[in-house]
């Protein structure tokens, strides 16, 4: 079953396998096989993942409300930790409240189908994430696609467009290319036409903003009309994630978001680290400071080195070397040197390439390496 399919996938190199890593180390490591590789594939911008804090905080929960959440929260899944959490990262993101999603993709796939319905319109980035294009599939709602980044097209469609409800949807930070939505711009777009913005600030979050998030970064004050999704995975180094709205929004979803509904709640130590995660990352700002003076280091020596970086603005560093056989040889020369930057291929990105991403853990070692091999390759 599926042997012609798999056959098609790795005669165009496109047949992914999995590697799994060992036992944690330090937060910019990474074991394969038993060897250890700098790892510049993480999406733990801040390297909460391994802070000690953190963890201590799971363990205290573990003790004290066991590991099995055993039923989704509106039978008798959620405990005061997962209130907490909400209470905490509405505060945060400034909203007046949030709702705890098992995961980004569950969260997009879930809210944005019941936020949208027949006869509305949702103005979406072409460039958007897999989970809002999903999303958007799932909805009932009609789709007009904008060009990436593009606010005069957006502006055009959305004058164009008639609909009950319209509804921009957006990511921050784009995960492939690390570049940045013109939030500032496209929350005005919206104002003008009483339309809602949804924002995907998964890769925003703890990175943006002094870590408050793309909306803080462009100094636009949350209101009634704007709906953050964010995660808890990433730089906040937990796991889970969050829709920050007004309390109409997070009741509707509630009571009709399928994945909120029908899935068994996060574990109550999950919901303990990410509320330890968000004190450490409002109490450590100097993390903040570290990731992007380690970008701009990486940044600087990519680009003197000549690699074409798209159009990255973030911790998030596309390196394109050609076509995908070769993107696969360039993985795997950093892998033989100890690095672990695995090929992005299609459909993840149309164009292949290195997703570099670099975090506050990494040291200036650590970065120079990369650097040096770049060079040799």
């Amino acid at each position: 079953m599926f042997f012609e399919e798999l056959e098609r996938l790795r005669q165009d190199n496109l047949l992914r396998q999995i590697r799994d890593r060992g036992p944690a180390c330090a937060s910019a490591k990474i074991l394969i096989n038993g060897v250890e590789h700098i790892n510049f594939s993480s999406n733990d911008y801040l390297g909460l993942a391994n802070h000690p804090s953190i963890t201590e905080a799971a363990k205290k929960a573990l003790d004290k409300y066991g590991f099995g959440s055993g039923a989704s929260r509106l039978l008798s899944g959620g405990t005061e930790l997962h209130r907490e959490l909400e209470k905490n990262i509405a505060e945060f993101k400034g909203t007046e409240t949030a709702l705890v999603f098992n995961s980004g993709y569950t969260a997009n796939i879930s809210a944005i189908p019941t936020l949208a319905g027949e006869g509305d319109v949702i103005f979406s980035d072409e460039l958007n994430h897999a989970s809002i294009i999903d999303g958007c599939r799932l909805s009932r709602a009609k789709k007009a696609i904008y060009r990436h980044r593009d606010v005069e097209h957006l502006s055009e469609l959305i004058k164009k467009e008639k609909g009950k409800r319209k509804i921009v949807i957006t990511d921050t930070v784009f995960s492939m290319d690390g570049d940045v939505a013109p939030l500032k711009e496209i929350s005005d777009i919206c104002r003008q036409h009483n339309a809602i913005l949804y924002i995907d600030d998964a890769h925003g979050t703890g990175v943006l903003g002094n870590g408050k998030g793309a909306l803080a970064h462009f100094g636009v004050k949350p209101d009634s009309q704007i709906i953050q999704m964010g995660t808890f995975s990433k730089a906040l180094g937990s796991y889970g994630a969050f829709i920050a709205a007004d309390k109409n929004v997070t009741d509707w979803l509630t009571n009709t978001a399928r994945g909120f509904i029908y899935s068994t709640a996060i574990p109550a130590c999950i919901a303990a680290a990410a509320i330890e995660a968000l004190e450490v990352l409002q109490k450590e700002q100097m993390l903040v400071k570290k990731l992007w003076q380690n970008r701009e280091r990486l940044f600087k020596g990519i680009k003197a080195l000549g690699f074409d970086t798209i159009n990255s603005e973030t911790p998030i560093i596309p390196i394109v070397v050609g076509g995908i056989e070769a993107t696969m040889k360039f993985s795997e020369l950093l892998i033989n040197h100890n690095i672990y930057a695995p090929a992005i291929r299609p459909p993840t990105a149309r164009v292949p390439r290195i997703r570099v991403t670099v975090t506050a853990a990494h040291t200036e070692d650590d970065i120079d390496k990369l650097l040096k091999v770049l060079a040799v390759a």
